[in-house]
């Protein structure tokens, strides 16, 4: 270790001066390094997919990935919108079939079995204390017939509408009436007078509280039938329009595929061609088929069901009238151009005017089928005889021969001339007639509404299987053709 010699110090340090120029200003500061430049923008995946794009735009290889794409995005939206549309459409043609009309049936049947068990009620009471067991049985047969109908109605009705609440209504109102009816005849069967109250009261609770329920049913029900064949009928615009793309989107590949390697054919693209044109055809020939036949079961059935539904409701209405018109006797007026008159007898005339339009426009309607108008024509000569017997009934009445006019009315022996001509007879062949017309019409809309439905079977699956081999037999043309460039 090395020491300073002793009484000596070490040297001061002297701070370093910088240069000077001589006769100059000082040197300048070294400059400052220049700031950082600012990073780039992040750029989003849209962005850079864009430019991929654009970068494999622009080489063949790439093109064809574009296409191929193109091709399967086109064909597949073509099958799943022709699913989709035909799906609806064939789901509203099965409600059609099996579920709105068959309760808009129900509905006409309710009406048509308070009515006609008014009516029995009613020509029972005049045949005095001892009731024919054939107007008993018929009365407790509509009777039964309009319960089993609500109970149907009721099971295919969704809980809390308007229709459901009607059927509830009915339901609560039905064995009122009948308690009513069974008053009627009780005090009838003891010579009461006090019967043929509770009888106008218990056809008042038919008429203006049962059948207008079972009117608005009958309404509501029609109202959804006809939603139901708007859903059915219209073309799916959107699914032809996306084939005719598709169609001609293949067309160009092929023809582009041509003029770029002079090869006719492409297997894939042709096979997806085929698949394509296909379910294009089916579409539009199935739902043609289905349409024309829904229209069909539409003009040739449920419009001739309708009239004779009204037709058989106004018979009823007004077989109930003439009776009541006995029963009353003149205690219910009403005044007609100032004159007053039986209510029931205006009644009776205005629902037999009702019954000669209907029938008049259900023979429209059945045209040149013998099937159908003859059971019409029918109908129309018997509501003729009808009248006739019935002015007949009601001169003798107002003469105040209560026991010809009773005779007329129901029927009675006459000695040694026979069975009286009665009305009685003449509505039952009317109302014959028109069940045998009913008949006939609900089996045409089967027919025609079945062949409708049966059209569009297996279309929307169909569509969907074909679009995807469509798609996959594109992918598989274009992938033949990239195949040549690696």
């Amino acid at each position: 270790m090395t020491h300073p010699p002793n009484g000596s110090t070490a040297p001061p340090t002297m701070p370093s001066v910088p240069p000077q120029t001589r006769g100059g200003p000082p040197a300048p500061a070294p400059p400052s390094p220049p700031p950082p430049a600012p990073a780039p923008p992040r750029r989003t995946a849209w962005a850079e997919g864009v430019d991929r794009l654009k970068a494999a735009a622009t080489t063949e290889p790439g093109r064809l990935r574009i296409i191929g794409a193109v091709l399967a995005l086109l064909v597949v939206a073509f099958g799943a919108t022709t699913a989709w549309q035909m799906t609806d459409r064939s789901s509203a043609a099965d409600d059609v079939l099996h579920s709105s009309q068959p309760l808009t049936a129900d509905a006409a049947d309710i009406y048509r079995s308070l009515a006609d068990a008014n009516t029995a009620a009613s020509s029972g009471f005049l045949a005095g204390g001892q009731e024919p067991a054939a107007v008993r049985d018929r009365y407790e047969k509509d009777i039964r017939r309009a319960a089993e109908k609500l109970v149907t109605a009721a099971a295919s009705t969704d809980p809390g509408t308007p229709s459901a609440r009607t059927i509830a209504r009915l339901n609560t109102l039905l064995p009122q009436y009948k308690g009513l009816i069974e008053r009627a005849r009780a005090n009838n069967r003891q010579g009461f007078p006090l019967g043929g109250a509770y009888l106008r009261y218990a056809n008042q609770t038919m008429q203006t509280e049962m059948l207008p329920a079972a009117e608005d049913l009958y309404t509501k029900e029609n109202q959804r039938l006809q939603e139901d064949y708007d859903a059915a009928t219209p073309y799916p615009w959107i699914a032809l329009a996306l084939g005719l793309v598709a169609l001609g989107t293949l067309g160009w590949a092929q023809r582009r595929n041509y003029r770029r390697t002079n090869r006719v054919f492409n297997q894939g693209l042709l096979g997806a061609t085929a698949a394509t044109t296909v379910v294009l055809l089916w579409l539009v020939v199935g739902h043609t088929v289905a349409r024309s036949g829904l229209e069909s079961s539409y003009d040739h059935g449920v419009k001739s069901l309708n009239v004779l539904h009204d037709a058989s409701i106004a018979s009823l209405k007004a077989r109930g009238n003439e009776n009541l018109t006995l029963v009353s006797r003149g205690a219910e007026t009403v005044s007609v151009q100032g004159e007053t008159r039986d209510k029931y007898d205006v009644d009776f005339q205005k629902q037999m005017k009702v019954l000669a339009a209907r029938l008049t426009a259900a023979d429209g309607l059945a045209g040149d089928d013998e099937a159908g108008s003859a059971p019409v024509d029918k109908a129309t000569d018997s509501m003729k005889e009808w009248l006739k017997r019935h002015d007949d009934a009601r001169a003798r009445d107002d003469s105040g021969d209560y026991q010809g006019a009773l005779d007329k009315i129901i029927g009675s022996k006459q000695g040694a001339t026979g069975q009286e001509k009665s009305t009685g007879e003449c509505f039952d062949l009317v109302d014959d007639s028109l069940d045998k017309a009913l008949a006939h019409e609900q089996q045409q809309f089967d027919d025609d509404a079945s062949g409708g439905r049966g059209a569009m079977t297996g279309l929307a699956a169909g569509a969907a299987v074909l679009a995807v081999l469509a798609a996959a037999g594109a992918l598989l043309g274009v992938g033949r053709r990239l195949s040549e460039y690696r």
